[in-house]
């Protein structure tokens, strides 16, 4: 157990201590952008690789159990996750790399700025609830603590880069979901709706028995 605490904090540490900090500025005045994106890539394997190896060989302490009627609001729930993640990457997001700041919100991004990172939070913290275990809460704590912390770490960075054009972006679109005021649905294109759905309910039938109640 107390290897997958350290794995915990290692993987935490390297994409907020490093990826989210003026470390990475540092690192990157050193050794340039592509050998920083290099080396944090090949890091980054070996800290996944590790933290995966010893959550599957961490003695079982289970902690609660969920109900067996819960897991299907469980299921339910992670739908939303599916759908935040393919719009993450079906539809434009001004957060990414080169992209301007100042231009238009439009569809997922209404709901939020950093839809892929609460995908990734609704997952990890849905993922924990079915766990129920030491193990399950050092593994997918991890992943949910990267995901939350991430979210104000890229605006930082974003805010550094683009004053201007972060105040225009912030005025469309927040890190809380729904909190920058109405989501214009009809934004959102079908290909958003229809990979979401597939994905979610191919991912239910792959593995019933870890979300549904048998």
């Amino acid at each position: 157990m107390l290897l997958l605490l350290a794995a915990a904090l290692l993987w935490v540490a390297l994409h907020v201590g490093v990826a989210g900090s003026a470390l990475r500025a540092a690192l990157v005045a050193r050794i340039g952008e592509a050998g920083f994106r290099i080396g944090f890539s090949l890091v980054s394997v070996g800290a996944i690789t590790l933290l995966v190896t010893a959550w599957q060989n961490a003695p079982p302490t289970p902690l609660w159990m969920l109900p067996p009627e819960a897991r299907w609001a469980v299921a339910a729930l992670m739908l939303p996750a599916f759908l935040l993640f393919a719009g993450s990457v079906l539809q434009p997001n001004p957060t990414s790399v080169g992209q301007p700041l100042g231009g238009a919100v439009r569809g997922v991004q209404r709901v939020t700025r950093h839809p892929m990172l609460w995908s990734f939070s609704l997952w990890a913290a849905l993922h924990l609830l079915v766990a129920g275990s030491l193990e399950g809460a050092l593994f997918f704590g991890a992943f949910l603590a990267t995901s939350l912390l991430g979210m104000p770490s890229i605006d930082a960075k974003l805010r550094a880069r683009d004053p201007a054009g972060f105040a225009a972006l912030a005025g469309q679109t927040s890190i809380i979901p729904f909190a920058a005021g109405a989501v214009r649905w009809g934004e959102i294109p079908a290909r958003v709706w229809l990979a979401g759905l597939a994905a979610w309910a191919l991912t239910v039938w792959l593995h019933p028995g870890a979300l549904l109640p048998t």
